[in-house]
């Protein structure tokens, strides 16, 4: 695999290029290699797989009643207090 080379100050400019980068990098500060930058690409479609699940319980969430709300923080405060 083949290594790029940048300066810290370039890469610090070109950071949101290097993320999307196939390719690792080499940080260089006075032509001295000081770092090393390894993009990890994650799974985009469980990302968003997972946000949409979450926004579908907030939904639920928001969807109960006000009573539904009392009874929950009742049950809370009673889970705290037995918790200490």
């Amino acid at each position: 695999m083949v290594t790029q080379k940048v300066g810290i100050r370039q890469f610090r400019a070109g950071l949101a290029e290097y993320i999307d980068s196939d390719v690792p990098i080499a940080i260089t500060r006075h032509g001295q290699t000081v770092g090393f930058f390894i993009p990890a690409h994650s799974d985009r479609a469980a990302d968003l797989a997972a946000l949409k699940s979450a926004a579908a319980r907030l939904d639920q969430l928001l969807d109960l009643q006000e009573g539904d709300i009392d009874v929950i923080v009742d049950e809370f405060a009673d889970l705290r207090r037995a918790a200490t």
